[in-house]
């Protein structure tokens, strides 16, 4: 009779202890997390590359468009009195329109730098008004009105998004339009056009209008300068976002595009129709709205949401593994499991890298279909029974396709989450209620 030394009841208590396999496999687990860790941060290296790309074209094409005016200034000099010295201080009297309306239209389109893609447009837009000049002006200590020195100022964001000439129209007169911006604290970037014989307009309502063709970047934007402003605008991009101070007050989304239409009062503002001031303290551009031609929930986005359910595919399958092992009473090796998560692993990154080239809806196919089928065959010989190996199949599909679902439902993704975890593990405590451990640990 051949009795076991110290040394071979420990190596068998260890090749046959249910709960340290258990530890054994939650440890292998949590040290897969690095390798899944690492595949993140190289999602966030892949999406700044994109970022790049897009702040490199969009620095060529044109940035974010802000359409900003007209607003109306006319020079004031104001002389003091202090200490038997006269100092003359010149201020501006700031007027906006009493009515601002804005009819646009907006052409996306999709330009590539290597293998990133970047939304740009086109957009035209009518824009018209009026201008109310029966402003009181504070006559202490005022010298002179340069109403021969008025000028107008269209707040442009980049200026190099401007294709066309712009012919402004004040009163029925065209007047000549001179690019910069003469109020760059209010206003940082634009152009000017100065007024004549204003002075014989005052107490009038002057009409103005322009057509302005804008090149930008992904997203258009306006200041709500008009005691009423309305903007309308309309776009083949299907996916857009409207952001800002204001939302529309209507709007129509579609597969063919959308149209929108902003009406918004003096009231709805912080700040006046008309002041007197010795610089530009007002920041118009705080009311500013919008829309963003986004893509819809970009590959990157997907992949990273992805590989943060890692844990959860690389826990599951390892407990199917387990499971057989209890079942069928064969042993696996911590080096088979930890072949098997380095594949679930390598699934997050094939499905990065391929969706860089091809639709990510045929990325995860494709990628679930290799990974999926490495794993199965290599099941095959671990298990040792087909039918084991079709419920694997039948899991990690389960898996795969959750986890699909999870990223398209972009608004519900936390309710689809956790509700498909609550039953995974209601499924997991079901078909393992029956299981006695300790007897398996005594066996």
């Amino acid at each position: 009779m051949n009795v076991e030394n110290p040394f071979e009841r420990l190596n068998n208590w260890m090749r046959n202890s249910v709960m340290l396999k258990l530890i054994t496999i939650a440890i292998l687990t949590l040290l897969l997390l690095i390798p899944a860790s690492m595949i993140e941060s190289t999602i966030k290296e892949r999406e700044g590359l994109n970022m790049q790309a897009i702040e490199e074209v969009s620095a060529i094409w044109a940035r974010e468009q802000q359409l900003n005016g007209p607003v109306l200034a006319i020079p004031l000099i104001y002389e003091y009195k202090e200490e038997d010295k006269v100092k003359t201080i010149t201020k501006h009297l700031f007027i906006l329109p009493e009515n601002l309306v804005i009819d646009g239209s907006i052409s996306p389109e999709k330009l590539h730098r290597g293998i990133y893609e970047i939304v740009v447009y086109k957009s035209s837009m009518s824009v018209g008004g009026s201008f109310k000049l029966d402003q009181e002006i504070d006559q202490t200590n005022l010298k002179e009105i340069q109403f021969d020195k008025a000028f107008l100022t269209i707040g442009i964001s980049d200026m190099r998004g401007i294709k066309n000439n712009i012919a402004f129209t004040w009163g029925g007169h065209l007047l000549g339009v001179e690019p910069g911006s003469r109020i760059g604290q209010m206003i940082r970037s634009g152009v000017s056009i100065d007024i004549p014989d204003l002075g014989t307009q005052m107490g009038s309502e002057v009409d103005f209008s322009f057509d302005l063709e804008l090149h930008g970047s992904q997203n258009l934007s306006y200041v709500p300068i008009g005691s009423k402003t309305d903007v309308r605008i309309e776009s083949e991009w299907s996916s857009p976002s409207f952001n800002g101070n204001f939302l529309p007050a209507s709007r129509e989304v579609t597969e063919e595009g959308f149209k929108a239409y902003w009406s918004i009062l003096e009231l709805n503002r912080n700040y006046p129709q008309s002041w007197i001031a010795p610089d530009q303290p007002h920041a118009l551009e705080s009311s500013a709205f919008g829309v963003d031609l986004l893509l819809p929930m970009d590959d990157y986005q997907k992949s990273m949401r992805s590989a943060k359910y890692a844990i959860m595919t690389i826990a599951l399958t390892f407990l199917v593994f387990f499971l057989v092992e209890i079942i069928t009473k064969r042993r696996i090796h911590p080096f088979q499991y930890v072949l098997v998560g380095l594949a679930l692993c390598l699934f997050y990154v094939l499905l990065v890298s391929i969706s860089e080239q091809l639709n990510f809806n045929l990325a995860y196919l494709i990628s679930m279909l290799g990974i999926v089928s490495m794993v199965v065959l290599y099941s095959l010989s671990v298990f040792r029974k087909q039918i084991l190996s079709m419920v694997l199949v039948t899991v990690l599909l389960g898996i795969y396709g959750f986890l699909f679902v999870t990223l398209q439902l972009t608004d519900y993704a936390l309710l689809m989450g956790s509700v498909g975890l609550t039953l995974i593990l209601a499924a997991t405590m079901y078909f393992t209620r029956n299981i006695d451990w300790y007897k398996l640990n005594r066996e």
